[in-house]
């Protein structure tokens, strides 16, 4: 009985502990989401409109740094080249119309409709990954879209949302977060299934490709045209590496937790917004903003305290080959160098 009490203690305690530490990464991917969120601002604020061009730094990091450890392990891709391709292309376009919504509307406002990313990711694991919600968690979902809705209320003119065009700005936002969804439930399969490190590295590399050829027809005369500063340049290089971190831990979360804590930690990214807006742009926020957070935190408790279990997610390509785990050298004798690396 004194073995079995101790057990459980032992239990509760190791528990207790990783839910902390799960808590605590959740609240430094929030952070870093919202000093992306700073620094894009501050971009837009210096006069710069090049949303492709400030992500392609954070792709090159994660293509260079996970790139290397993929080479040092010599092995090949355990999902096809162009799942990875398509993985990159939506995240892309997600950060280039978040991006580029900080143009026209405020941090908070991109921040909070930030959110909307939850719902679409219900539709498309609905659809796709067969994951079955219960009316409490969809109810906890609408309950959010109502809270965000007080946003788009807000930049209407009810409240003063401010920005040059508050409405053409959420619009981009709401359209960015379909294609974050879109990247964000493929890189929770992959994750999941597959290899945190290689899933981390493919999308920089595709990511960096996409943006290259995107900021080349669209973004090219805007660079030529930009009076390169200190300012602008520490900006650029405080969203680099502010992605960098973000890129790097949300997986980690993903594959330790799951999508739910994930969007509750992010959730908070918005307080941490309001904080930065308070005492570095000095500027008030509406009481609409503040109605709005209480009511996407409520809905999002009440998602979270219903969540069931998820149905295993399928295979991409059942039975293909070209999605195992293969290795350059002999497969039966694995190496304490590669036994460090894997995620």
């Amino acid at each position: 009985m004194n073995l079995w009490q101790a057990t459980t203690n032992w239990w509760r305690i190791h528990g207790t502990l990783r839910t902390l530490y799960l808590l605590f990464l959740g609240q430094v991917v929030s952070f870093v989401l919202a000093l992306m969120s700073v620094t894009s601002s501050l971009i837009a604020t210096l006069g710069v409109n090049a949303p492709i061009t400030q992500t392609m730094s954070t792709y090159f990091g994660l293509a260079l740094i996970y790139g290397s450890i993929l080479v040092y392990r010599r092995e090949k891709l355990r999902v096809s080249w162009y799942w990875y391709l398509l993985l990159g292309f939506v995240d892309v376009q997600g950060n280039y119309l978040v991006n580029e919504a900080y143009q026209f509307s405020s941090v908070t406002s991109v921040t909070l409709l930030d959110c909307f990313t939850i719902a679409w990711v219900i539709i498309l694991t609905w659809i796709f990954l067969r994951t079955r919600y219960s009316l409490w968690q969809l109810f906890g979902a609408a309950t959010c879209v109502v809270g965000l809705g007080l946003v788009l209320l807000s930049d209407a003119g009810v409240g003063g949302g401010g920005g040059s065009k508050p409405l053409l700005g959420d619009i981009l936002v709401i359209a960015g977060t379909i294609f974050f969804a879109m990247s964000n439930v493929g890189e929770e399969f992959c994750v999941k299934k597959k290899d945190r490190v290689e899933v981390i590295c493919m999308i920089g590399v595709y990511g960096f490709l996409v943006s290259a050829c995107q900021m080349s027809i669209l973004e090219l005369k805007t660079l030529e045209s930009v009076e390169w500063s200190t300012d602008i340049i520490l900006a650029f290089a405080g969203y680099g590496v502010s992605g960098l971190l973000f890129y790097t831990l949300a997986p980690l979360v993903l594959k330790l937790s799951g999508a739910t804590l994930l969007n509750l930690s992010i959730l908070t990214s918005d307080m941490w917004a309001v904080v930065f807006r308070i005492f570095f742009y000095r500027q008030q926020v509406d009481w609409l903003y503040y109605l709005a957070f209480a009511v996407v935190v409520i809905g999002l408790i009440i998602y979270s305290l219903t969540e069931k279990d998820p149905v295993p997610v399928p295979a991409l390509e059942n039975g293909n080959p070209s999605l195992e785990y293969q290795v350059l050298e002999d497969e039966s004798a694995t190496t304490p160098r590669n036994q460090a690396l894997t995620s």
